[in-house]
């Protein structure tokens, strides 16, 4: 059952990371080229960030406790822990500056500790 979760938890954290990461870096470009979808864009405020960090974490917490259990890297978790407090950091600051930075660099730091832990997960069998 641990190693579902853990694997389940991996992918899905990746995958919420890289939708946070593609929203930050890509939404604000889509938002200039096709102002007239803006209204079906609204993904583009805050409560995004924050609906996505109200998953990101449990998951991330989850996958990467169960992958220690298993595999004892304190770095891996290390990662994800210091990727998910940049992404609380970012969600904190919102625009008053260094979001974009903050969101970037944690949801890049929260996948590869997601994916050392999956690898780390596979090479333990």
């Amino acid at each position: 059952m641990n190693v579902k979760v853990q694997s389940l938890g991996d992918k899905a954290a990746i995958g919420l990371s890289m939708l946070c990461l593609v929203h930050c870096l890509i939404l604000p470009f889509l938002l200039l080229v096709l102002p007239p979808f803006a209204g079906l864009l609204a993904l583009s405020d805050e409560a995004f960030h924050e609906w996505l960090l109200i998953a990101v974490i449990p998951i991330s917490v989850l996958a990467l406790g169960f992958g220690y259990v298993r595999h004892k890297s304190g770095l891996v978790v290390g990662m994800g822990l210091v990727g998910c407090t940049l992404l609380v950091i970012a969600t904190i600051l919102g625009e008053k500056g260094g979001e974009t930075l903050f969101t970037v660099l944690g949801s890049i730091l929260i996948s590869y500790a997601h994916l050392r832990n999956y690898a780390l997960h596979r090479n333990f069998h």
